[in-house]
């Protein structure tokens, strides 16, 4: 049972090195950097109402989320990724950490980033 459970607690923080959650003002200061990927995944319909400025939209619900981001995202750029709430980032932080994307999510999502009152772009 030891063993088990410290192999979990080793399987947990190497994955914690391809991704990080953090709040609005953490993922603000991640944007600061223009090298950061800023990755929208919720439909199109979504973005086009409101978005942060300059961030690329792939649907994560679509089919071919992970083959359009594999081939649009360098691998070697750091990816800061949102959905509307912040469930839908986790199937896209999944999928982009299993490929070797160093990723970070917004935890509270768009509708955290405009409560906060953060620039929006439409």
């Amino acid at each position: 049972m030891l063993l088990a459970t410290t192999g979990s607690l080793f399987g947990c923080s190497a994955n914690a090195n391809d991704f990080e959650s953090v709040n609005v003002d953490e993922f603000e200061k991640v944007l600061a950097d223009s090298s950061v990927v800023r990755l929208d995944v919720r439909t199109a319909g979504e973005y086009a109402e409101g978005h942060i400025a300059d961030a690329l939209n792939i649907d994560v619900l679509e089919d071919n989320f992970e083959q359009t981001a594999l081939a649009k995202i360098e691998k070697s750029r750091t990816v800061a990724l949102y959905c509307r709430s912040g469930r839908r980032s986790k199937r896209a932080v999944s999928i982009l950490a299993k490929h070797g994307y160093k990723v970070i999510e917004l935890s509270s999502g768009f509708n955290g980033w405009t409560k906060a009152g953060k620039p929006v772009v439409k």
